[in-house]
């Protein structure tokens, strides 16, 4: 069965070309085309009370579109933003401690590559970094490394970028995790609606970063973090979308959500969320998911 007419607007757009790079940008469905216009008429009918719809319907759409996706036990755990960088911007401003020792790879993408470099040279950072070559070894070393070092913060990818192998010890470094740290963040980017990925297990102990631009058919500006609860409660680079809901914290303090909203930034362009719920919906009306996806 052939789904090419799902994407008649962007196949039609370039009827010469043949596009193979869902690992970069990935063509966006008619449904997206809808969804970006139902975007505009939703803020132009709403105004000032667009908000209401976007926490009120969006967005918890969203959170469990990404909830049963990657098998989360609540949606909560679920925040947005624009790319991961700020997630990162943000996890890193919660370590509370100089520099922050972290352990990563030589594969990472470069959102956290040319970050990490940055940090190492004003020196509040200092990074050790494993080897993905070869690739078969990789695994056992990265985690006997983590299992070996006093690290604050292990970074690693779900799937490479450059070379789409997959990382399956996330098992093993989340028995590591501790509030106190380490953290561990898992860069799912390449590996979000690409692999079957299922972080019930670890979910209370591992931090998931990915976004829609590649097999989400979402584009640009539909990133999300999972959570974990009791792991960085009060990140220092904050937003004032975190200033809303049940918030604790000390007295006279600044206060945060306990759940993944206390990761929020501020004011944001929400129609990303529009066409990601357009493309998971589109998705299940054909009856397709993840491990239909893969194994073709």
């Amino acid at each position: 069965m052939s789904h090419k007419p799902l994407f008649s607007r962007a196949l039609s757009a370039a009827p010469d070309r043949l596009h193979f790079a869902a690992h970069s940008h990935h063509l966006w469905p008619d449904a997206s085309f809808e969804a970006q216009q139902q975007s505009w008429l939703d803020a132009n009918l709403h105004a000032d009370h667009k908000w209401d719809l976007v926490f009120g319907q969006v967005i918890p759409e969203a959170q469990a579109q990404v909830a049963a996706e990657l098998t989360l036990p609540s949606p909560d755990s679920v925040v947005f933003s624009s790319n991961t960088h700020d997630f990162l911007l943000r996890l890193f401003s919660g370590v509370e401690r100089s520099p922050v020792r972290i352990l990563s790879t030589d594969g990472e993408f470069h959102s956290f590559r040319r970050q990490a470099d940055r940090w190492e040279e004003v020196g509040v950072a200092v990074v050790t970094r494993v080897p993905l070559a070869p690739f078969d070894t990789f695994a056992e070393r990265f985690v006997a490394e983590a299992k070996a070092g006093a690290y604050d913060w292990i970074v690693v990818s779900q799937v490479f970028f450059r070379t789409g192998g997959l990382f399956d010890r996330i098992e093993d470094l989340a028995a590591l995790a501790r509030p106190e740290g380490p953290w561990v963040l898992v860069d799912g980017y390449h590996g979000f609606m690409a692999t079957p990925t299922d972080l019930s297990a670890v979910a209370d102990r591992v931090f998931y970063v990915a976004g829609g631009y590649k097999y989400a058919m979402a584009g640009e500006g539909a990133c999300f973090l999972h959570a974990p609860p009791g792991f960085c409660p009060r990140p220092v680079v904050t937003g004032w979308f975190s200033e809303f809901g049940d918030l604790t914290g000390p007295p006279g303090g600044v206060q945060y959500r306990s759940d993944g909203g206390r990761f929020w930034g501020a004011t944001f362009d929400c129609s990303a969320l529009y066409r990601f719920n357009a493309a998971r919906r589109m998705l299940s009306a054909e009856g397709l998911d993840t491990a239909a996806v893969a194994a073709h």
